[in-house]
């Protein structure tokens, strides 16, 4: 099984009535409906539980998902930097929509991951522009969202290791909606389609990708700790 982490701030679908109706249980429990399957296994936290993301709790999570907006701030800086440490050593990660401005995914790009946004119910269309890649299996030349907060470049990220989509709005912009990292022994995933107030994160092709990223994300060469080894002599 493929043990998933799921972190979502769970602010607005309490606190607003139109993502209430949208996601009347979380965003944490759509997705762990949507995703658990013979394969994978989920667990959820919120920003209430936060704090609950031990080492024990990372330690026994293959690839952790990511999804925050307002309370950014409002996450330890000692979660945030387990979460960087996790990956650094071979977990796997997720980061969706506004959680690009999440602690763990700017303590991992080490950059600002600005953008400019637009909330006018755009339609997204979300093309797919490295058809090879894994995270795009099943995926056919685009992903039709009649609805979502526009992303614009610039992006402040460093240059994707590998980039899987791009999003383009009807009104113009585009982003780099699918970006693929390397950091150490672990994988980072950013994907772009997710915003509260629409319909996103229950559409067919969105979740095939995350379960895709889940799997491409998939820890291969986890370690316990990170060393900066002394080499004693060179090799024969």
């Amino acid at each position: 099984m493929i043990r998933v982490t799921i972190y979502n701030e769970f602010i607005h679908e309490q606190s607003d009535e139109i993502v209430k109706k949208v996601y009347p249980d979380g965003i944490h429990t759509l997705l762990r409906q949507e995703l658990e399957d013979d394969e994978i296994t989920v667990r959820t936290f919120t920003l209430d539980t936060v704090e609950e993301i031990t080492d024990e709790v990372l330690e026994k999570t293959d690839v952790i998902i990511w999804w925050g907006h307002v309370r950014h701030m409002q996450v330890p800086d000692e979660v945030a930097g387990r979460v960087k440490e996790a990956v650094l050593k071979g977990m796997g990660a997720i980061f969706l929509h506004s959680a690009h401005h999440s602690k763990p995914f700017k303590g991992l790009m080490g950059t600002s991951c600005n953008l400019t946004w637009r909330e006018h119910g755009d339609r997204e269309l979300v093309w797919v522009c490295n058809p090879a890649h894994p995270i795009a299996a099943g995926i056919d030349r685009y992903i039709d969202l009649a609805h979502e907060e526009a992303y614009g470049e610039p992006f402040g990220v460093p240059e994707p290791d590998e980039l899987v989509f791009i999003g383009h709005f009807e009104h113009g912009e585009v982003f780099r909606s699918g970006c693929c990292y390397y950091r150490e022994r672990g994988r980072v995933f950013y994907f772009q389609p997710g915003h509260e107030t629409y319909e996103s994160l229950k559409h067919p092709d969105v979740i095939r990708v995350i379960k895709n990223a889940i799997h491409w994300a998939y820890p291969t060469a986890r370690v316990s700790e990170l060393t900066c080894p002394h080499v004693e002599k060179p090799i024969d």
